[in-house]
C-alpha cells in the first residue's frame, strides 16, 4: 500500500467514525417538520433544486480532484512523472471549476437578459398569456 492509499484508508475509516458517532447528537436537535405537499411546490422550484444540487454536488467533486492533485504533488517526492501527473489533475480541476462557474454565470445572464429575475423558478411559473390579434 502506498502513502496516499493509507491517507485515503485513513481519512476513510475516521469519516465514517465521525458519522456513526454524531448520530445520537443529530437525534436531540429536535423535531422535523415534514411538509404534506411536498419539498417541491411547483416544477420550477423543483427543477431550480436539482440544479442547484448538481451545481454543489460537482463543486465539491472538482475541490475533492484538486485536493486529490496538491496531496500527489506533495507525496510525489520529486519524482519528474508524479510531480506531472498531479499538475495535470490541478490544471483540470481548476479547468472544470472555471467551466462550472462559467456555465452558471451564463444561465443566470441569460435568464436576466430574458426578463426573469426570478431564477429557473420564475421561468416555469410564469403564466402563459395567449397572443392576441
Amino acid at each position: 500500500m502506498n502513502k496516499l492509499q493509507k491517507l485515503y484508508t485513513g481519512a476513510t475509516a475516521a469519516g465514517t467514525a465521525a458519522l456513526l458517532s454524531a448520530s445520537p447528537v443529530f437525534a436531540q436537535l429536535g423535531t422535523l417538520d415534514i411538509p404534506q405537499q411536498g419539498y417541491a411546490k411547483s416544477v420550477g422550484s423543483l427543477i431550480s433544486s436539482i440544479l442547484n444540487l448538481v451545481m454543489l454536488v460537482a463543486a465539491l467533486l472538482v475541490f475533492m480532484y484538486l485536493i486529490l492533485g496538491g496531496i500527489e504533488w506533495i507525496t510525489s517526492g520529486g519524482d519528474k512523472s508524479k510531480t506531472e501527473g498531479a499538475r495535470n489533475k490541478i490544471t483540470s480541476a481548476i479547468i472544470g471549476l472555471i467551466v462550472l462557474a462559467a456555465s452558471y454565470a451564463l444561465l443566470q445572464l441569460a435568464l436576466t437578459f430574458l426578463g426573469f429575475s426570478g431564477g429557473l423558478e420564475e421561468v416555469f411559473n410564469r403564466p402563459v398569456r395567449p397572443i392576441t390579434q
